[in-house]
């Protein structure tokens, strides 16, 4: 099944999501299916609870009460839990979006999973690793809200940075402008060495401490994809790519770095050589491979 196609079952865990979210999780949601459950869980007779109410009927959100038994405790987990094992079992979607920063739902994706049911996670980028990892495939709701913030900058209008060597690698005309400017003043770097989106990677944070994977090992992991995997002239297709790196890595996505697609990625690296093959039929297929050393 396509994956417009799915049908999603989304829960929201209210007690660990801030209400400004909302937008991003649908619109994201979106590129997956539709959802026929919209349900989201809290103690809404908590005053904290207050400012995801006006969201409810926006969004056509289905609340559902639990309350807290315990002061200090989440009283929205086992709720979650046994509605999704109950929709589960209806047979009624083909997924699930599980939308909380809390290890606790860790072992309800992996059940899902084992159901054959495709498990989307979302949370902030200090969701625990154990929770990420147990999704087929998990969403940063902070770097897609900062990804959507965004403003694009002009094409044409250059930017100044410091004069200190850049932290990545952007593309010769940038690296030259750099290297011939005078110690004491800043470079004019063209804008087009920028993330192509319209904000800089460094905006976000540093990838380790954000909880995503550093950018060095993703381009490692495409150069030993290459390395095995590529066809007779060294090239292999960005889609293909793309599908492995989803597989290898489950909170994979390159709005993680600054960039809306992974072509703009891996040209920013300028790691490796790209051309378009013709695809029987009409369209292009652009293919990767390693840039030779040297």
């Amino acid at each position: 099944m396509e994956e417009s196609g799915r049908i999603i079952a989304l829960l929201i865990d209210a007690e660990n999501v801030s209400p400004k979210y909302i937008k991003v999780i649908l619109d994201e949601l979106s590129t997956y299916g539709t959802p026929a459950y919209k349900r989201i869980y809290g103690d809404w007779t908590n005053p904290e609870m207050a400012s995801w109410k006006k969201r409810l009927l926006e969004n056509n959100l289905t609340p559902i009460q639990q309350f807290s038994y315990t002061q200090g405790k989440n009283a929205s987990d086992s709720a979650m839990i046994i509605d999704a094992m109950d929709i589960l079992y209806t047979k009624n979607c083909d997924g699930f979006c599980i939308v909380s920063s809390d290890s606790d739902f860790t072992r309800l994706a992996s059940r899902l999973r084992e159901s054959r049911m495709f498990v989307i996670g979302m949370g902030e980028s200090k969701t625990p690793m154990a929770f990420k990892s147990a999704c087929d495939t998990f969403k940063y709701l902070d770097v897609l809200m900062n990804a959507s913030s965004a403003q694009p900058k002009p094409a044409a209008k250059a930017v100044k940075q410091p004069a200190a060597k850049p932290a990545r690698r952007t593309s010769k005309t940038a690296a030259k402008a750099v290297a011939d400017a005078p110690a004491d003043t800043a470079p004019e770097i063209p804008a087009e060495a920028l993330p192509a989106n319209g904000f800089n990677h460094a905006d976000i944070q540093d990838e380790a401490s954000a909880g995503f994977v550093p950018l060095e090992e993703i381009v490692h992991r495409i150069r030993e994809l290459l390395d095995k995997d590529s066809n007779e002239d060294g090239y292999m297709s960005l889609s293909q790519i793309g599908d492995i790196l989803g597989r290898m890595y489950a909170d994979f996505d390159t709005r993680n770095y600054g960039f809306s697609k992974l072509h703009k990625l891996i040209e920013y690296t300028g790691e490796f050589e790209t051309r378009y093959d013709r695809i029987p039929g009409g369209g292009k297929n652009l293919m990767v491979k390693n840039k030779a050393a040297g």
